[in-house]
């Protein structure tokens, strides 16, 4: 498990910085209510995308469960920002207008109990906005990397949290059916093949052992350009309106997963 108070002063700089942190908000803007709204950043860490969510029509509250991350957090957003709990929010039921949830579901054993929240504090058709699929998002651009990677995904990935099916499925039990889709580039992460063989041999994929991987492994130090990083990931993010309790979908077309949804994750280490 990460240590978010320890790694809270680098952890911007290791994911993005602060472009990742606008190519996450163009995307939200593009999914959140139009007009006066009140918006609850759940897992806000160091406010990075919280700040950038302000509008003189918005109102933004941050939450989040690490001392660290809400130091840095409340000077980005003085005011703005309380410790909680996302399977306990400290916000009064019915209460915000659009909850964004970015980069948490994939860390939880259990993202129920995080949705049922959300759609707690949500008013009548109010907008949940999460991220999910993300560790697919650097096998959604096309690149030899992922093609090399494809087979042992399919075989050894364990399925994670924040697939887009599960979400849909645990949110359209608290009444949370979709409403849209939109996806942002992870501006500077794309790894190269040696990055790639190196997070291998290092076992920071868990799931990835060096025993079972051997032949990925040749496969990635075959490919040309062994320090050219590949294309950026492009990460997911799903819009889902409330409209109470125990909606089911009845009638329509089913969930919209893309064809990468079914293939499982290789991440290059860090969440």
């Amino acid at each position: 498990m990460i240590d978010y108070d320890g790694e809270a002063l680098d952890y911007d700089a290791s994911r993005g910085g602060e472009p990742r942190a606008q190519a996450t908000v163009e995307a939200l803007d593009r999914l959140l209510p139009r007009g006066r709204c009140t918006v609850l950043d759940i897992a806000c860490g160091t406010g990075i995308v919280t700040r950038r969510l302000l509008r003189p029509d918005r109102t933004v509250l941050g939450v989040d469960c690490s001392q660290g991350m809400l130091r840095l957090a409340a000077r980005r957003v003085p005011g703005g920002v309380v410790q909680g709990d996302a399977s306990g929010l400290p916000v009064a039921s019915g209460s915000v207008d659009a909850v964004v949830i970015v980069w948490l579901l994939h860390l939880l054993l259990d993202p129920v109990p995080v949705l049922a929240e959300a759609a707690r504090v949500l008013r009548p058709g109010g907008t949940l906005i999460t991220t999910v699929d993300k560790d697919d998002a650097y096998f959604v651009p096309d690149s030899d990397i992922a093609r090399v990677t494809a087979e042992a995904r399919r075989q050894y990935a364990p399925r994670v949290p924040d697939h887009c099916a599960r979400v849909l499925d645990w949110a359209a039990r608290q009444g949370l059916v979709e409403a849209g889709e939109t996806e942002f580039p992870g501006t500077g992460q794309g790894r190269s093949p040696r990055s790639w063989q190196e997070a291998i041999r290092a076992g920071r994929i868990p799931w990835a052992g060096p025993d079972r991987m051997t032949g990925v492994c040749d496969g990635l130090a075959a490919l040309p350009d062994q320090d050219t990083a590949r294309p950026d990931p492009l990460y997911r993010v799903l819009a889902l309106k409330h409209f109470g309790e125990h909606t089911r979908r009845r009638d329509g077309p089913r969930p919209r997963c893309r064809p990468h949804d079914v293939s499982h994750p290789l991440p290059p280490g860090r969440a």
